[in-house]
């Protein structure tokens, strides 16, 4: 469960961010004699496959190898070469990535320059399969779908705290919309904190009353029903995973597991036990409430047998 919790955009509604591909890939394929200075007007992720580059970003010197990802600023100057015998090849796709329709999300990060993904294993192939499927001279709805995988696996690992000054001006309707991401973003990283909500609620720079009510506007839900239904997506977890009601709840951040089956079967629309009974038989085929595409459908009117 860890490696869900604790993820920056991890409680950000589907249709709050908006990605714009700008351009057709860059399938990068560079020789040793390679040289580049310039600098984009839209945002630019590049991702090394083969080979080393070397790269001075405003002062900044910057390795690329296999695994390496660097993320280019819009307007940001910058200044590369090919530094190894083998091509160094990769990909550089320019784009821009919107929250709530307003906000350059990009520019309300302060996010590391260059990462190495952990998962790398994973991911090589993807951003291979990424660059070898990439049109010519368009963007396609399947690269837009692959890269955001590849952009959030970025920020999650590049992602260092929200810039302050982007919630300066409480009159402001953008910074309204980047606190509330903020807080939801907190909620989502520390679900087991029982003073989470009251916290943010306290700390966002507008009345209590007001901004709960515009999170749940954004969201979907209160700070307190967001944070309880981010524990229940833990239990869910959990429960899928073989745990034992009992653990699963403690695990989740109840103490008394009945009260937790309670809340469980408020939000999810079945029993702790009868979600894990589901789940397995999902998993083993079976139909839970006869549907043919075998998945499990909540809140469930009975429980199959």
């Amino acid at each position: 469960m860890d490696e869900i919790e604790g993820r920056v955009l991890a409680g950000i509604p589907m249709n709050a961010l908006a990605l714009t591909l700008t351009r057709s890939t860059i399938k990068m394929q560079h020789s040793s004699t390679w040289r580049i200075d310039k600098s984009n007007r839209v945002h630019d992720l590049v991702i090394c496959l083969t080979g080393r580059g070397r790269y001075e970003v405003e002062g900044e010197e910057i390795w690329m190898e296999p695994g390496s990802a660097m993320l280019l600023p819009a307007e940001t100057r910058f200044v590369g070469a090919a530094v190894s015998s083998e091509l160094y090849t990769g990909v550089a796709q320019h784009f821009t990535v919107d929250l709530f329709g307003r906000l350059d999300l990009i520019k309300q990060m302060q996010l590391k320059r260059s990462i190495r993904f952990s998962r790398w294993d994973m991911l090589e192939k993807l951003v291979s399969h990424y660059r070898e499927t990439a049109p010519p001279y368009s963007t396609t709805l399947l690269q837009h779908h692959v890269f955001m995988v590849l952009l959030i696996s970025f920020i999650e690992e590049a992602f260092e705290g929200w810039r302050e000054q982007s919630v300066g001006n409480v009159s402001n309707p953008d910074a309204l919309s980047l606190a509330v991401m903020v807080a939801a973003s907190r909620i989502s990283a520390e679900p087991l904190n029982d003073e989470v909500a009251r916290v943010v609620l306290e700390e966002a720079p507008y009345n209590p009353d007001y901004f709960k009510r515009e999170f749940r506007k954004r969201i979907g839900w209160t700070p307190e029903k967001f944070q309880e239904f981010k524990r229940m997506e833990r239990a869910m977890g959990l429960l899928a995973g073989g745990c034992n009601v009992k653990r699963a709840a403690a695990l989740s951040g109840y103490s008394d597991p009945y009260y937790f089956s309670r809340m469980f079967k408020r939000y999810i629309g079945v029993s702790p036990a009868g979600y894990r009974e589901a789940e397995r038989r999902n998993r083993e085929g079976a139909y839970p409430r006869g549907e043919e595409d075998g998945q499990v459908v909540y809140p469930l009117t009975r429980l199959e047998r």
